[in-house]
């Protein structure tokens, strides 16, 4: 199954993963039965995840509604530690993920923007560099896993900075390597196999070390990081799966 989803990855572009995978694993969750783990974004509970990634990680993804650690980490804080489900706001979801589009179209206090490249489910699509809102015109931004694919993240950020709503907030996490001090990009790495040397994946442009949120803070957010290993318990982290190594960036705009 790992070599099959890593196959899968690898080989086919992502508008189309999207339209073939609840038929795909509509058929391995009878196998997956049990109660060992459970998502915090649909709820399911199985005797384990599927595994997932370019480089395969076990027991990660949700057969359910696909969410993987990032996205249960995220819908936890939403849930136990925001007044997300009852405030009313607008939110711009910048390629938005299946595990959340249907259940944020449901929520009646939330006037819900879907926006991507390419992504057959965003309802608009532009280039990040230059969003074709107005200044102030969100309460939230949603980007998870975008910016290391972007040419000039520091453009985008301002971007979301221009865009959002003074006492509006920003959740912009990205694949970071706790072990990294300085994030690594270098422009002149464009052949495939050298940037999944490098960056991790062949249309990523960079790898973020610790020093991601401070990019955040020269674009004008204050953040908030909340580190999955101290904030909730071992026995919460390993019944959700989350990256026990992973923080939360929120970023406000004050």
């Amino acid at each position: 199954m790992k070599t099959l989803i890593r196959w899968m990855l690898r080989f086919f572009p992502r508008p189309f993963l999207i339209r073939i995978s609840y038929l795909f694993m509509g058929a391995l969750k009878p196998f997956l039965k049990g109660n060992q783990v459970e998502c915090t974004v649909c709820g399911s509970a199985f005797r384990r995840f599927l595994p997932y990634g370019v480089n395969s990680r076990s027991n990660v993804l949700c057969p359910e509604c696909l969410s993987l650690e990032r996205h249960r980490l995220i819908w936890l804080y939403l849930k136990e530690l925001s007044d997300f489900p009852t405030k009313p706001r607008r939110l711009l979801h910048v390629a938005p993920e299946q595990c959340f589009y249907d259940r944020l179209k449901k929520f009646q206090n939330i006037d819900y923007v879907t926006a991507d490249l390419e992504s057959p489910i965003a309802e608009y699509h532009f280039d990040l560099h230059e969003i074709p809102f107005t200044d102030g015109s969100f309460d939230m931004i949603f980007c998870n896993h975008v910016l290391e694919h972007v040419n000039n993240d520091r453009i985008v950020l301002s971007e979301f900075w221009r865009v959002l709503r003074p006492g509006g907030f920003a959740i912009l996490q990205v694949p970071l390597e706790p072990l990294r001090e300085l994030t690594y990009e270098d422009p002149s790495i464009t052949e495939p196999r050298q940037r999944e040397k490098y960056f991790g994946q062949k249309d990523h442009v960079r790898v973020y070390g610790r020093d991601y949120p401070d990019r955040l803070r020269e674009a004008g957010f204050a953040v908030q990081a909340i580190l999955v290993s101290t904030r909730f318990s071992p026995e919460m982290i390993n019944r959700y799966r989350l990256a026990p190594d992973e923080t939360l960036y929120i970023a406000s705009k004050s």
